[in-house]
C-alpha cells in the first residue's frame, strides 16, 4: 500500500482506472482534457469524485459491452440511466426500484435500464440491494420436504418471513426487495403490483398448458452486482434488459432444482418416461419453450429466442472486430442451455474473459449475466 492509499483511501490502480476511463474514445467525445485533470485531482485529494450523468451513462453502456457473460451485448447503446445517487434512505431507494421496473416494463416494449445509487461512504459503509433480482418468486418449504414456489429462494423466503413478511403461499408470490443502507442495515419493501409485469404461460396447440398455471415476470433486473467505472465502485446498480426464452423455459421452469416442470409436461404429452433413450425430457423441453415464446408474444412482451440472440451476438463480435476492439467472452455463458450446437455461438472461439477490463459489472459469488436470469 502506498502513502496515498493510506491517506485518502484511493489506490494507484483506481487512479489509473480513472485516467483510462477519461481516455476512452466514447468518453473523450464529451469530457475534455481539463475535465479529466479535474477528476483525477479531486480523486487523488479526497478519495472520490463525482461523475456527470453523461459520463455515468457512457460508463454503464461500456460496462455492458465489456461484460463477458452477456449474450445480449449488441444492444449496449440503447441503455437508459436512472440516476439514484441522491437516494440515501431505504424508502427513496425502494421508490427508485419501482420507477426502474415501470420504466423497464414500458407496457411490454421492454427497455434496457440501469439505476445507479450512491457511492459507499468514506468509512466503507455501503448502499446495497441484497435481493438477487428486483423480482423473484418465493419458495416455501413444506412439512413433507417438498417446495411450493421457487426452490432457489427458500432461504431468502424464510429470512423475510422471520422479518415479518407474509406471502400468500402460492407458487408465484413476489418476494419483497431487501435494502441495506449505512444507517439502516436491513429493510424490506413489497414490490407494488403495478411495477410487476407478468406473463401467463399457454401453448398455441395444447389447451391444457394453461391449466398448469405457470407465469413469469417480464423484466429480469439483476440487483446484486457492483458497477465499476472510472476507479469508482457503485454497489447499488440494478440492471435490466429482457429474457432469452431459454432462461425461462429451459432453466427456471425446467431445472430439477427450480420448478422442475418437465415430468409434468411429459405426462400431459403422454410420453414414455421410463427410459432416457426416449428423449422425453427433450420433447417436453421443446414444447415448454414453444409455450414460453408464444405466451410472451401473445402478451406483447419482448423476449428473444436463443437462435436469434446467438446470431445477434455474432454480429456484435464481428462489429467489435471492425472497430479494432476485443470482445471478451465466457463461452459457457453465451451458449443456450438447449440446442447449443444449432447456434453459431457454439462453433467458435472468443477472446477470453478479462477480469480487469473496466468499466464492467463485477459479480459477487454466483452472479452472471446482468441481462438474464
Amino acid at each position: 500500500m502506498s502513502i496515498l492509499d493510506a491517506v485518502v483511501g484511493v489506490s494507484e490502480k483506481q487512479l489509473a482506472e480513472c485516467d483510462e476511463f477519461f481516455h476512452l474514445p466514447e468518453v473523450n467525445r464529451i469530457a475534455t482534457a481539463a475535465r479529466r485533470r479535474e477528476a483525477l485531482a479531486e480523486f487523488a485529494a479526497s478519495g472520490t469524485y463525482d461523475l456527470t450523468a453523461d459520463e455515468l451513462l457512457i460508463g454503464a453502456k461500456l460496462a455492458w459491452r465489456n461484460h463477458a457473460r452477456c449474450v445480449g451485448r449488441k444492444h449496449w447503446r440503447t441503455l437508459k440511466l436512472l440516476d439514484l445517487r441522491d437516494a440515501r434512505t431505504p424508502e427513496a431507494i425502494a421508490e427508485g426500484c419501482w420507477e426502474h421496473l415501470r420504466l423497464a416494463s414500458n407496457g411490454g416494449a421492454l427497455q434496457s435500464v440501469i439505476s445507479v445509487g450512491p457511492l459507499p461512504l468514506g468509512d466503507g459503509r455501503e448502499y446495497r440491494i441484497l435481493s438477487p433480482q428486483l423480482i423473484r418468486y418465493a419458495g416455501y418449504r413444506n412439512d413433507n420436504g417438498s417446495i411450493t414456489g421457487d426452490p432457489a429462494h427458500v432461504e431468502i423466503t424464510e429470512m423475510v418471513t422471520r422479518l415479518g413478511w407474509r406471502g400468500e403461499g402460492t407458487r408465484f408470490d413476489v418476494l419483497p426487495v431487501l435494502i441495506s443502507t449505512p444507517d439502516v442495515p436491513l429493510s424490506w419493501f413489497d414490490v407494488p403490483r403495478d411495477a410487476v409485469l407478468e406473463v401467463p404461460i399457454s401453448h398455441p396447440e395444447y389447451d391444457w398448458f394453461a391449466e398448469l398455471d405457470l407465469k413469469w415476470h417480464a423484466v429480469p433486473a439483476v440487483s446484486n452486482m457492483d458497477f465499476s467505472v472510472g476507479g469508482l465502485t457503485f454497489p447499488l446498480a440494478p440492471f435490466s434488459g429482457w429474457y432469452v426464452s431459454t432462461e425461462v423455459g429451459a432453466r427456471n421452469f425446467s431445472d430439477a432444482d427450480r420448478y422442475d416442470m418437465l415430468p409434468t409436461i411429459a405426462h400431459k404429452l403422454h410420453l414414455d418416461t421410463r427410459s432416457e433413450r426416449n428423449l422425453w425430457r427433450d420433447r417436453a423441453l421443446v414444447e415448454l419453450n414453444i409455450a414460453v415464446l408464444h405466451s410472451y408474444r401473445a402478451a406483447g412482451v419482448i423476449m428473444v429466442d436463443h437462435h436469434t440472440v446467438a446470431k445477434q451476438f455474432i454480429d456484435h463480435v464481428e462489429r467489435e472486430a471492425k472497430h479494432g476492439r476485443e470482445c471478451p467472452t465466457d463461452w459457457s455463458w453465451i451458449n443456450p442451455p438447449m440446442s447449443s450446437g444449432l447456434t453459431p455461438t457454439f462453433h467458435r472461439y472468443y477472446d477470453p474473459p478479462d477480469l480487469d477490463i473496466r468499466p464492467n459489472f463485477i459479480g459477487r459469488v454466483g452472479n452472471g449475466c446482468p441481462v438474464q436470469g
